[in-house]
């Protein structure tokens, strides 16, 4: 087997071809869709996400506007899952209820989804691309729990460890979770600087 083929049975290979930013600071400091290229790549983030779930634990997938849908559709799609889509506030054209966030920069915000998105009792998984802080994560499960709805699990390639992460630890305390980040990476995704970046070519 080659070296190529040896990397690519690690789990989170694929993280290394995300691209490092090139534009202004205030940009995201890294662009996680050019993963999303390779097919191998989301077939196998797709299933590191999935590792520690059953899919009989869950009745539908959620993606969280806008990065969360790529993923999460992509899973609901493998699984014959349906897909809820939770956006962000001022898309729907119908009736809906929100919550309010604050995102990673400290920007109020709003989730949304239509008034009745699932039967009561339903088992959702949340699916985003990455969590920074918990806010938006933290707003989607509570607008799952408001319609009455079972988290069953929270699941993203990544998950930031920082002084601002109070929230993500508070719900991975709570529940069931899942990262494409192994540990040999983690602070390589706290500190903003993936070690690939050096070698990245797009």
């Amino acid at each position: 087997m080659t070296d190529r083929g040896n990397e690519r049975d690690k789990m989170g290979w694929y993280l290394a071809l995300m691209a490092p930013r090139t534009k202004s600071s205030k940009a995201a400091w890294l662009d996680p869709t050019a993963m999303y290229r390779d097919p191998q790549a989301m077939s196998d983030c797709a299933r590191d996400l999935l590792k520690p779930f059953d899919p009989d634990e869950f009745d539908i997938v959620a993606g969280i506007d806008s990065a969360g849908y790529i993923m999460g559709s992509y899973i609901a799609a493998q699984l014959h899952k349906g897909f809820l889509a939770i956006r962000k506030a001022g898309h729907l054209c119908v009736e809906t209820d929100s919550v309010g966030y604050s995102d990673y920069c400290e920007t109020q915000k709003a989730l949304e989804v239509r008034k009745k998105p699932f039967e009561p009792g339903t088992r959702v998984l949340i699916v985003d691309q990455w969590m920074e802080t918990g806010g938006t994560m933290t707003a989607a499960v509570e607008i799952v729990e408001n319609h009455q709805g079972i988290v069953a699990g929270i699941a993203s390639i990544c998950i930031e460890e920082n002084e601002k992460s109070g929230k993500s630890k508070a719900l991975l305390s709570k529940y069931k979770w899942s990262s494409c980040c192994p540990d040999a990476l983690q602070q390589q995704v706290n500190d903003h600087y993936l070690e690939s970046f050096k070698t990245y070519k797009d």
